[in-house]
């Protein structure tokens, strides 16, 4: 399952990329997050799609 992130409902908090830099990481022109490794299986996914304030993460 691949990770995705709703551009629409990202606020750019950085949560993702503090908790999981090696999957998400920060687009400089929309000041969002983006996923770099989609198929990544890293524990720490499942914590920032927990930890997302917005719960724009998720795995489809």
């Amino acid at each position: 399952m691949a990770i995705v992130i709703d551009e629409n409902e990202c606020i750019g908090c950085e949560t993702c990329v503090e908790l999981c830099p090696d999957v998400f990481e920060m687009n400089e022109d929309s000041e969002k997050a983006v996923v770099k490794e989609p198929d990544s299986d890293l524990e720490c996914v499942e914590e920032a799609i927990d930890s997302c304030p917005s719960e724009a993460i998720s795995r489809e």
